[in-house]
């Protein structure tokens, strides 16, 4: 993959769809993208951050803190990736990531958040494994392109969601076209290594 293909929103949603192409996975990974990006937040946000980063501080109110912190660094860095993949789309996530960095690490000043936390993100994960592993019938992309399906799953999710809704429907046809034509590939590649192992 080159540099550019990591700034095209099409080969970016189309790697990642093709492994999410299934309506129970699909619905899996709405409901627990944003539950292991909420609790992976939580859990790294009271970590140190390096000493040249100024520290700020500022409570919005017990649900809500703001921090520099690896989890605002999370968010700027996720919604900056989003920003140039799809701007208008990255715009309508922006108040969820917000959200989410702000009641992440007010959680994390909470007793006893590092176990609920970690168990909320164990049970998101075991939960898309098992979408992949049953409804999907394949490995998730994770094994294949690790960070890419890390940084992409809750844009992937954010634009189903708006796709649904009927958001740029000529770009949603063109991704799924996209996505058939990477499904088949993927398919014709795993049918050649089983014919070679045996």
């Amino acid at each position: 993959m080159t540099f550019s293909d990591l700034l095209n929103v099409d080969k970016q949603l189309s790697f990642y769809g093709a492994y999410h192409s299934n309506k129970v996975n699909i619905l899996i990974h709405v409901l627990c993208v944003p539950m292991i990006v909420w609790s992976f937040q939580a859990l790294v946000a009271p970590l140190p951050m390096p000493s040249f980063i100024p520290a700020y501080h500022y409570v919005i109110n017990d649900y809500m803190v703001f921090d520099t912190n690896y989890a605002s660094l999370m968010g700027v860095v996720y919604l900056a990736y989003y920003y140039l993949l799809e701007p208008v789309a990255a715009l309508l996530y922006t108040p969820q990531m917000v959200i989410t960095v702000l009641t992440a690490t007010a959680f994390s000043y909470k007793p006893g958040f590092a176990t609920q936390a970690g168990l909320l993100h164990a049970f998101s994960w075991i939960a898309q494994f098992l979408g992949h592993g049953v409804a999907e019938g394949r490995a998730p992309a994770l094994l294949d392109n690790l960070i890419g399906a890390v940084v992409l799953a809750p844009f992937f999710v954010h634009l189903e969601i708006l796709f649904g809704l009927g958001y740029r429907p000529a770009m949603h046809k063109r991704i799924n076209n996209e996505i058939g034509k990477e499904i088949t590939r993927i398919r014709k590649a795993e049918g050649a290594k089983k014919r070679k192992a045996q």
